[in-house]
């Protein structure tokens, strides 16, 4: 893009997605100061908070913020509500599928890695975990979800139809193959090909596009197995390829090796429109209460920045982050003992992409739990 304008649609959404979001819009803030670039925010409705307020979860003008954006941040959506009403015909999540859908936001990036400070924090032991770097590339408009639905109006049978075809396939994989090329050349095919004609034809389809990229080494893992090598042995992965549904529930459970779920971003990206999100849900139980870990939003901007073509900004940031961690400055589910609020946290990385080593914090002090401003 090359410019230093951008249009950004601010979606902070439901439980602790408005809080999280604030972090990345203070992160933002410093961005645009340091790195001489001007964000022009404009704030729409999505999820439980747009249906309490419009009826309707994707209302057509956040829609067309969105389509007007150089990029989409988004906070999260759910509410117990409507996780606790089965027949609730308008749910929060239809409004996500269905921007996905129209905006065209067919792969969904996911990056794992460990922190060397916050092993300890995962339920995994160190041999196991450390040096895990990986990136999930999942499909994600199409597949089961998107599949045609129906339920018995007696209430005795359902079915949800899981359908691919080429086109679905082939971009997505075309991006997993170039992304290996960058790291380690190793791509692994989650799919479940024994029993699914939809993972087969995924296998086809893999095959097809592998001599396109002769450095790349192309494996297949079955699904159930991938989720115990996961645990396991994560390090054997470097980047893995898969469709949605797999998708979903593979890089929940690779959210927990690094010790926290509210560490991970993602981005969906398309090809005019990308948007980018953490993968943690809404935690409404923590609404509110300033516990809500921002990291995986933060990151979640750092890839943004990538996606921009601010990548001074975005490596910035990242060291910002990891400056945050190394110096215990983290919220509760990170460190139980000393601890901060989101808006502590976020401040603290804010300040440090301003002032680096010089900034305002005493880190002398917040090591041994007397954070001052000096």
């Amino acid at each position: 893009m090359s410019n230093s304008y951008f249009k950004i649609a601010v979606l902070p959404g439901d439980g602790i997605g408005p809080e999280v979001v604030n972090e990345s819009i203070k992160i933002l803030d410093a961005v645009a100061e340091v790195f001489q670039v001007k964000f022009q925010f404009s704030y729409g409705l999505m999820g439980a908070e747009a249906i309490f307020k419009t009826g309707d979860p994707l209302p057509e003008d956040t829609l067309k913020i969105c389509k007007d954006s150089d990029a989409v941040l988004f906070g999260a959506i759910g509410d117990p509500v409507f996780d606790n009403n089965p027949d609730a015909k308008v749910r929060p999540e239809q409004g996500l599928l269905k921007l996905r859908k129209e905006l065209g936001l067919y792969a969904n990036i996911r990056p794992l890695k460990t922190y060397a400070s916050l092993i300890d924090k995962s339920p995994l032991k160190r041999e196991i975990i450390e040096g895990t770097d990986i990136q999930i590339f999942r499909e994600l408009v199409s597949g089961i979800y998107f599949g045609e639905k129906f339920t018995d109006p007696d209430g005795k049978y359902a079915y949800d139809v899981c359908k691919y075809s080429t086109g679905d396939i082939i971009p997505i994989a075309h991006m997993a193959f170039k992304e290996a090329q960058k790291r380690k050349k190793k791509l692994t095919l989650i799919d479940k090909a024994n029993v699914l004609d939809t993972s087969r034809l995924w296998r086809k389809i893999c095959q097809k596009i592998a001599p396109q990229y002769p450095d790349v080494q192309l494996d297949y893992i079955f699904v159930d197995n991938a989720a115990m090598q996961l645990v396991l042995n994560p390090r054997q992965f470097d980047v893995i390829l898969t469709e949605n549904m797999f998708g979903d529930i593979i890089s929940d459970e690779a959210s927990v090796i690094g010790g926290s779920i509210g560490l991970l971003p993602s981005a969906s990206i398309g090809e005019e429109n990308a948007l980018f999100e953490p993968i943690h849900g809404s935690y409404p139980q923590a609404k509110g209460k300033g516990i809500a870990n921002p990291v995986a939003s933060i990151l979640s901007t750092a890839m943004m920045l990538d996606y921009l073509e601010l990548p001074e900004a975005a490596d910035k940031l990242r060291r910002a982050v990891e400056h945050s961690i190394e110096n215990r400055y983290v919220t509760v589910d990170l460190n139980a003992q000393q601890h901060y609020t989101t808006g502590e946290v976020g401040s603290f990385i804010a300040d440090y992409i301003k002032y680096s080593e010089k900034s305002y914090y005493n880190f002398e002090n917040i090591k041994i739990g007397k954070s001052t401003i000096v």
